[in-house]
């Protein structure tokens, strides 16, 4: 069978698939009944499966003629967030729409019966929410032997409109940087015996507001979190715990940033006589382009919803651990999708909402790009 006709034939499955996945989501590192759930799933079909002892990450494989691998990546995990009032795990990103996408990829090329030129890999990876999941697939081999590789995200309806689709987004590098000051506790009215823990603060956020780089390129660094465990109006705090957010556009704006931030918490312990102990956790870094895999999926686009439902380029000042992918492997042709889906208000709302049909246009623009760089590469 010819695999778009077989995700044609099995749309409502499809949609049952992604409200299966749906229904149980789990936040980062604990998507046990989500693998558990695409294992039977890719297994039934007669897929190869490899799991993992310490994460529920997955990595299918149709064995090929070559052992040079074409890769489709999706993602496990759930955000943990407030919904009406109440604290959940809820699938607010779209990786339940993306692992529905690439399961449908995978059963349809499987079910099509077809010898290919390479082996099919797909990757089904843990924690991407916390920026950790790609870089452990690639420690437990994820990535051997892999000369392409393709992704997919779902956008908002304002970056990439319903019906239309991207052959490339480009996500900023995104950090979060914690933090902890270290002072001297005084009585408030000797000020001069402490060493103010918030007035340290006050200095790092000045400092960072004084960040100046000579880039066209969008960048922020910012203080977001800032607290003392401090229950006395009279004392003055010694220890404060504080959270920065840093982006940009671009790596090496992004290195540019983290050097000024470890010389501005110098400037700070020298200024203020405090200590200031700070880590960057959460990274991930921007997109690389990549030509040879963007005409890929811009091929595969134009074939499954025409030439002018495609959006070249999908600018994105969000992050994507995705990208970890190609700077650790420098020159690997890879591309994230990004899939128009009519998505609103926004990625990680906990009210989003996109169209279904989506996922059924998505599913065989996945495994178009599969087919063509079968045909090509």
């Amino acid at each position: 069978m010819n695999p778009i006709d077989y995700i044609e034939q099995n749309k409502e499955l499809l949609f049952q698939t992604y409200h299966d996945l749906h229904r149980v989501a789990e936040p980062s590192w604990e998507e046990q009944k989500t693998s558990q759930y695409l294992v039977n799933r890719l297994k039934n079909a007669g897929i190869l499966v490899k799991t993992f002892p310490t994460h529920y990450g997955i990595v299918a494989e149709i064995p090929g003629q070559s052992d040079q691998v074409i890769a489709l990546r999706a993602d496990l995990d759930a955000l943990v967030q407030e919904v009406d009032g109440v604290v959940k795990v809820n699938h607010s990103c779209g990786h339940d729409a993306h692992s529905t996408m690439v399961l449908y990829s995978a059963l349809a090329l499987a079910a099509s019966g077809m010898n290919p030129k390479h082996t099919l890999r797909f990757i089904f990876q843990p924690a991407e929410e916390k920026g950790e999941g790609a870089l452990q697939m690639m420690e437990d081999g994820a990535l051997e032997q892999v000369k392409l590789l393709f992704g997919v995200h779902m956008r908002p309806q304002f970056e990439v409109p319903y019906s239309h689709a991207s052959p490339v987004i480009i996500h900023g590098s995104a950090g979060t940087v914690k933090g902890t000051i270290k002072g001297r506790q005084a009585h408030a009215a000797r000020p001069q015996d402490g060493i103010n823990a918030i007035e340290a603060a006050a200095l790092i956020v000045q400092k960072l507001k004084g960040i100046k780089l000579e880039t066209k390129l969008p960048y922020s660094i910012k203080m977001t979190q800032l607290h003392t465990e401090n229950e006395s109006s009279n004392v003055i705090p010694e220890t404060a715990g504080f959270t920065i957010d840093a982006r940009a556009q671009s790596n090496e704006v992004m290195d540019i940033l983290t050097q000024r931030t470890h010389e501005i918490m110098e400037q700070v312990m020298e200024e203020s006589g405090a200590f200031v102990q700070w880590k960057m956790e959460e990274y991930v870094p921007a997109a690389i382009k990549n030509e040879k895999a963007i005409k890929f999926a811009e091929n595969a686009i134009k074939d499954i919803l025409g030439e002018h439902q495609v959006v070249p380029v999908c600018v994105s000042q969000g992050g994507e651990d995705f990208h970890f992918y190609t700077v650790k492997n420098p020159g690997l042709p890879a591309t994230m999708i990004g899939l128009g889906c009519g998505l609103a208000p926004g990625l990680h709302h906990p009210k989003m909402t996109f169209q279904l049909e989506a996922l059924h246009y998505g599913a065989k623009i996945l495994t178009k790009t599969i087919m063509l760089a079968l045909e090509e590469y």
